[in-house]
């Protein structure tokens, strides 16, 4: 069974960073991509950044040059840094990744609050 846990999260002022951690139960190369998503109140759940297997990323557009994922594989680890964070980064986050095998897996959610 294939766990994700997410951590990090909190609450932080408009300018601030926080760091996201999603640690893997297997060997994050297993995968064919792992990110991050978010779900803000009332809205759907949106990308906010990816690896693809070949080391690629995409990031959504309103993250681009304030968000960076990066990986430890030797850790199994997946990483958010966010910087610059704006009231509207307020959401849940959470770890995804899809396994070859089409297995599509979320970790629990960690909540960011961007605020005064």
């Amino acid at each position: 069974q294939v766990q994700l846990v997410e951590s990090g999260g909190g609450l932080v002022q408009p300018g601030g960073s926080l760091r996201l951690s999603c640690a893997a139960s297997v060997g994050i190369s297993s995968f064919i991509n792992m990110g991050w998503y978010r779900q803000a109140p009332g809205k759907q759940r949106e990308l906010v950044a990816v690896f693809g297997r070949d080391g690629s990323t995409n990031y959504a557009d309103s993250v681009k040059g304030r968000f960076t994922i990066s990986r430890d594989s030797a850790k199994n680890t997946v990483y958010l840094q966010m910087n610059s964070l704006k009231p509207e980064d307020t959401a849940v986050y959470f770890c995804n990744a899809l396994g070859i095998r089409g297995g599509i897996y979320w970790g629990q959610g960690t909540q960011v609050t961007v605020s005064l």
